[in-house]
Parts: structure tokens; C-alpha cells; sequence
């Protein structure tokens, strides 16, 4: 995951959170439900791209390996 992916997702929740609490402070629950639907996406999106960070440390210990019997 790139800093401006990791930046851009943790902006999206904070906005997220933001708008939950301020939908559950003046008792809007439609705001408090985007502000909730806001976060949930930016963590699905966080834990989607730590999968793909994940699977690329994996190609890289194996290409790493292969290299080093080679060698």
C-alpha cells in the first residue's frame, strides 16, 4: 500500500467517524448511518490493501529464496 493510499484511507475513516459522532450528537440517524457506512468502507479498504501488502512480502521471501539457492 502506498503512503497516499494509507493517507487517503485513514482520511476517510476519520471523516467517517466524524460524521457518526456528529449524526449521534444531534440525533440524526441518517448522518450517524453514513458516517458508520464511511468507516466501515475505509477499513475494508485498509485490510484489503494489508492482504496485498501481505501477498507481495510472500512473492518477495520466495523470489528471495529461489535467488539464494541459485547462488
Amino acid at each position: 500500500m502506498g503512503i497516499g493510499d494509507k493517507i487517503s484511507n485513514k482520511a476517510e475513516e476519520l471523516g467517517g467517524k466524524i460524521e457518526r459522532g456528529v449524526g449521534d450528537l444531534t440525533d440524526n440517524e441518517e448522518l450517524e448511518a453514513k458516517g458508520a457506512a464511511k468507516e466501515a468502507a475505509a477499513k475494508a479498504k485498509q485490510a484489503g490493501e494489508h492482504v496485498k501488502d501481505a501477498a507481495k512480502d510472500v512473492v518477495d521471501d520466495v523470489k528471495d529464496a529461489t535467488h539464494d539457492k541459485r547462488h
